[in-house]
């Protein structure tokens, strides 16, 4: 199905619904608002599927693994073949995320959309699924990161997955990403995206020297001034300068907006794919939950740019998916009291009543 297509499916989240838990959580015996953020999240994840009475008891962690090209430029402190290393250690569950992910209850789902190998050293406890659409992207110093077709090709990978996942009877999606160089992908599609200086977007990624930086961003402002993405569409954005877990993770997003799925957005990188997401069809925004605020420079800014808050600003910046998988206890318990707690008739006390 062509993506104009998958876009005309995505509708406005439901405000009746929103308002009915609004509702029910007046009602509940503490005082109001006083699970902040937790609350707002609660509320909208009702509006997202439509009823008051939500359902997160089944959660699946997407992370989408690629490579990327513009590693050849010296813009990370590892190389390449680390990402092939920690999408194998996914499918083995020894990884951070995957630790946390079985704490909190949630599936991994492991994608290559584009390492740059073949994975051979794979375990079983969480399965690859098999998307490769290219081995890495090009070096976007030199050329485009990808064809235009492949990153359409990506972001209905992406879509595809979220049907998948719907079809298994998932009801709440998170999003993470492996892929060395993939700091500055987000970065320089981020500056596009946004309208802002290279250097006000990018940061270390996983710890690059004063010198490394400097570099980095050097390389992304050289690169946007030889492509000249327009910031218009998001396509032409990705296919220039971004990466296909880009591309996949944006893909995520809209179908999370398409099928009624909340997506759990992890940091920076996922943030970045969410507002790649946002610019073909805005309504995207309805159905994202931010989990953390990033320490990458730029990560409080494109939050912002979403219209989301973040319950969790503790200096996080490992990716994979671990900000979110912090985040979903929170929102569990959280939906454990709208749900199952008594409400202040039940105990029979007077209820708070809102003061100006």
């Amino acid at each position: 199905m062509k993506l104009e297509n998958r876009i005309e499916q995505i509708h406005p989240i439901s405000e009746e619904a929103m308002e009915r838990a609004r509702e029910r959580w007046s009602h509940v015996a503490k005082p109001l608002g006083s699970l902040g953020l937790l609350e707002d999240a609660v509320v909208k994840i009702a509006g997202i599927q439509g009823q008051e009475k939500i359902r997160i008891s089944k959660k699946a962690l997407v992370i989408m693994c690629a490579d990327n090209g513009i590693v050849e430029e010296g813009v990370t402190q590892t190389g390449q073949e680390v990402t092939g290393v920690v999408t194998e250690n996914f499918t083995k569950g020894r990884s951070c995320v995957c630790i946390m992910a079985r704490q909190a209850g949630v599936r991994v789902v492991p994608v290559d959309i584009g390492v740059a190998g073949e994975l051979k050293n794979r375990g079983s406890l969480y399965p690859l699924v098999e998307r490769k659409i290219a081995w890495g992207t090009k070096n976007f110093m030199r050329e485009p990161a990808m064809t235009r077709e492949e990153t359409l090709k990506a972001i209905e990978t992406g879509i595809q997955i979220a049907e998948d996942l719907k079809r298994q009877g998932y009801d709440m999606l998170a999003v993470g990403e492996m892929g060395i160089g993939n700091t500055t992908t987000s970065a320089a599609t981020a500056s596009v995206l946004l309208g802002e200086d290279p250097k006000l977007m990018t940061g270390r990624g996983a710890g690059l020297s004063d010198e490394g930086l400097e570099r980095k961003k050097k390389v992304i402002r050289q690169a946007l001034a030889f492509h000249r993405p327009d910031p218009h569409d998001p396509v032409d954005v990705l296919s220039k300068v971004g990466g296909l877990d880009l591309a996949g993770l944006a893909g995520i997003c809209l179908g999370g907006a398409i099928f009624h799925m909340p997506v759990v957005l992890d940091g920076f990188i996922t943030s970045v794919a969410a507002l790649a997401a946002c610019g073909l069809h805005r309504g995207v925004s309805g159905c994202l939950l931010a989990s953390h605020v990033s320490a990458e420079p730029a990560g409080r800014l494109v939050l912002e740019r979403l219209g989301l808050k973040a319950p969790i600003d503790g200096g996080l910046c490992l990716g994979e998916g671990t900000g979110a998988m912090a985040f979903m206890p929170m929102i569990s318990m959280a939906a454990d009291i709208y749900q199952n707690m008594g409400t202040f008739q039940d105990i029979d006390i007077k209820e708070y009543v809102p003061l100006s």
